[in-house]
């Protein structure tokens, strides 16, 4: 098991339980550079099956997933394999910054997260939420919180036995006492979601 599961199951009882029941997460380990954030954008504010279909076009319209092959097409064509006007102008401003070296992925490894951050979500599309993903994804960052997840909301509402939702406001506080092994925290949180999901259906 990895230390940082061990040391948030102290942290949080409630946490040791999911491992006891579900076992250790799957690694959420991406590779880094355009393709993956260019994947994330897909991802965003779209279910889970929705992303998958649109991304199996897109990387079937493009051929190679990289600048150029984003460049090379306008709006309408990258609209053709599946994205929104929005983000098909999201792919295009990232193509942009990762071929005129704006964005160094390269670069972003030696940043402190909040550097990586603040470095990223100056490209249009990119928001802390994307960026916090490609942290504790990319980089295995072992203390990143993406609060603004909807999943990771719901999670802690049934887990922690919360009457409500809490809010984006409220999810900071809440797993501050879950530091340095906040990425631990979101990935027990986002295993337990899955099976929430499936009890749910099968109810």
């Amino acid at each position: 098991m990895e230390d940082g599961f061990h040391q948030i199951g102290l942290l949080e009882p409630r946490f040791a339980e999911v491992l006891k029941r579900h076992g250790e997460p799957p690694s959420r380990k991406r590779p880094g550079g355009f393709e993956t954030v260019l994947k994330i954008i897909v991802q965003q504010q779209v279910s889970i099956a929705s992303a998958d279909a649109i991304w199996r076009r897109l990387r079937q319209g493009l051929g190679t997933v990289n600048p150029g092959a984003v460049l090379v097409r306008d709006d309408a064509a990258l609209r053709g394999f599946g994205l929104s006007r929005q983000k098909a102008a999201y792919a295009r401003s990232l193509a942009e910054a990762v071929a005129s070296g704006q964005l160094n992925f390269r670069k972003l490894r030696g940043m402190e997260d909040e550097a990586v951050i603040a470095d990223l979500v100056q490209i249009k599309g990119i928001g802390r939420w994307t960026a916090e993903i490609y942290l504790l994804a990319v980089m295995q960052r072992p203390d990143i919180w993406p609060a603004a997840d909807i999943a990771l909301m719901e999670a802690a509402r049934d887990l922690l036995g919360l009457p409500v939702r809490p809010t984006i406001k409220e999810m900071t506080p809440l797993a501050a006492p879950w530091r340095p092994y906040r990425t631990y925290a979101a990935r027990l949180l986002w295993l337990h979601y899955r099976h929430l999901n499936r009890r749910e259906t099968a109810g």
